[in-house]
């Protein structure tokens, strides 16, 4: 079994109007990311979505002093991104679909996404959402740390910034010994 990490597909950093937005090159994710979430749920493997939550005028969170404020809980702007909010709809139930919140950049930071992964026998994690150079990025890293395969979905990552976005692609196949494809 295999798992499908989906990052941060949410309006907030995908809709033209999302607090945050990669705006174009994130929407042009969005068949291939849906196709490769169904795909991966039809063969019976374990399908993530790891959700940035913040809360509003959290002076607390480091972020605050980096971005403006974004992915709010329980707002449009946090919700998934167009039809993967569909498909999200359908598959929600079962045992092998995860949605959660994270505070952090990392999927892995403050989660139990490694103990669930560790309990499904999953060594090979793919990696689909926004923004390459942040939230992908982190997560590759402590994936790697934790001695996870990494298989990066070139076509299901997207980022504000084009220097950044091929930065971070080197780098998981450079420094992290991910595959991309």
């Amino acid at each position: 079994m295999k798992a499908l990490i989906n990052i941060d597909y949410t309006n907030d950093f995908v809709a033209d109007d999302g607090a945050l937005t990669a705006g174009k090159p994130a929407q042009a994710l969005e068949a291939y990311i849906v196709k490769l979430t169904r795909d991966f749920y039809d063969k019976g493997d374990f399908v993530v979505f790891a959700i940035d939550d913040h809360k509003k005028d959290d002076t607390y969170h480091p972020e605050s002093k980096l971005f403006p404020a974004h992915n709010i809980h329980n707002t449009k702007g946090q919700a998934l991104y167009g039809s993967l909010m569909d498909l999200y709809e359908r598959i929600k139930d079962d045992e092998r679909v995860y949605y959660y919140h994270k505070r952090r950049y990392s999927a892995f930071a403050g989660s139990d996404l490694d103990i669930r992964l560790r309990e499904m026998g999953i060594k090979e994690i793919h990696l689909v959402g926004v923004c390459t150079d942040i939230c992908i990025l982190h997560t590759a890293i402590d994936a790697y740390n934790l001695g996870y395969d990494l298989v990066v979905h070139e076509k299901g990552v997207g980022s504000f910034n084009q220097k950044s976005h091929d930065f971070a692609l080197d780098h998981f196949k450079l420094s992290l010994g991910a595959k991309i494809i």
